[in-house]
């Protein structure tokens, strides 16, 4: 009997704990729905930069550890960045594909955390844009947020930084996310 009492309880915790993460992304999803990344529009000619990434998340600016629900951004998983003049392109497998304009984009650097991710120094790239805004209210301000991404071959972290960084077209703000925060002392 004290076997059944134990499975039971166990049981009732998951379910509990499942419903509060489904509850939480639910809403989560309902506060970022006016956000989105663009959509890929017809480019001309090839790339010039692609590389194999992990895309890890999505944040507002300089908060690292609060996800974005953005729409064709809101999983991790294996992608693909592709740089054009135009912008650059994310393709994140089960995501819809993904796009910056280069008007859109403020700057790419080295990030060491995101979310649940915590690498080397200098793992991850931050990528720093300008969302897409769907909202009623014609005075609010698109945020600008940042998009963590690890590249799967080594060198592809310094070239998709140079290759973003040589068509980032939006006006550069404080970026204090892309250093780390520990101490040297």
């Amino acid at each position: 009997m004290d076997k059944w009492i134990g499975a039971v309880v166990a049981i009732v915790v998951v379910a509990g704990l499942a419903w509060l993460a489904w509850r939480s992304w639910r809403r989560r999803v309902a506060r970022d729905e006016t956000l989105s990344a663009y959509e890929v529009p017809e480019l001309a000619g090839a790339a010039r930069f692609e590389a194999e990434v992990l895309y890890v998340a999505t944040t507002p600016i300089a908060t690292p550890l609060e996800r974005l629900a953005v729409d064709g951004l809101a999983f991790r998983g294996a992608g693909r960045i592709e740089v054009f003049d135009e912008g650059l392109v994310l393709r994140i497998a089960g995501e819809r594909a993904s796009f910056v304009p280069a008007d859109r984009l403020v700057s790419a650097g080295e990030a060491t955390f995101a979310i649940d991710r915590g690498v080397e120094p200098g793992g991850l790239v931050a990528v720093s844009w300008i969302v897409e805004l769907h909202d009623a209210d014609p005075d609010r301000i698109a945020p600008y947020v940042d998009s963590y991404l690890r590249a799967r071959n080594p060198g592809d972290s310094a070239r998709i930084i140079a290759a973003v960084n040589d068509i980032a077209a939006a006006r550069p703000v404080l970026q204090p996310h892309h250093e780390s925060e520990a101490s040297d002392d």
